[in-house]
């Protein structure tokens, strides 16, 4: 058979990095749902058991607005207040991802991963690009 236009060994055809990143990401999704979360007991690992978290309350207020989320039967709807609410969360919940991620790149150093591959898994096109990540996150987790 030919190759495509579409096909990837096709040497007239420039890569599609955007494509291969999310590609990665649900493959991402996908290897740490079957090796880390397949029990309902291994999802919550992570979840504070009686208060919701930041991200949690600003994702599960965008998920009602836009309908991947219904209300359940008695519940409120989402009102102005509450989009309020969701936004004030939005910057706690972005330092809470900057120090996560200060902390991954961190273990990941810890663990013998070269600023090359950390690159490559942030979707960065260097190396330098990745290490000055770093250095930034860390600037303003301190």
């Amino acid at each position: 058979m030919a190759p495509t236009p579409d096909d990837h060994a096709d040497p007239f055809t420039p890569p599609q990095p955007e494509q291969a990143r999310a590609e990665r990401v649900y493959a991402s999704l996908f290897r740490i749902a079957q090796r880390h979360a397949t029990s309902e007991e291994q999802r919550r690992r992570q979840i504070h058991p009686s208060v919701i978290g930041p991200h949690e309350a600003i994702r599960l207020v965008s998920f009602l607005l836009s309908g991947a989320a219904q209300l359940d039967d008695g519940e409120p709807e989402v009102d102005h207040t509450d989009i309020t609410a969701a936004l004030s969360l939005v910057p706690l919940a972005r330092g809470e991802m900057d120090e996560l991620e200060a902390g991954l790149l961190q273990m990941a150093r810890g663990r013998g991963m070269t600023w090359n591959e950390i690159a490559f898994g942030l979707g960065l096109g260097t190396p330098q690009a990745a290490r000055q990540r770093y250095e930034r996150l860390a600037g303003r987790t301190d």
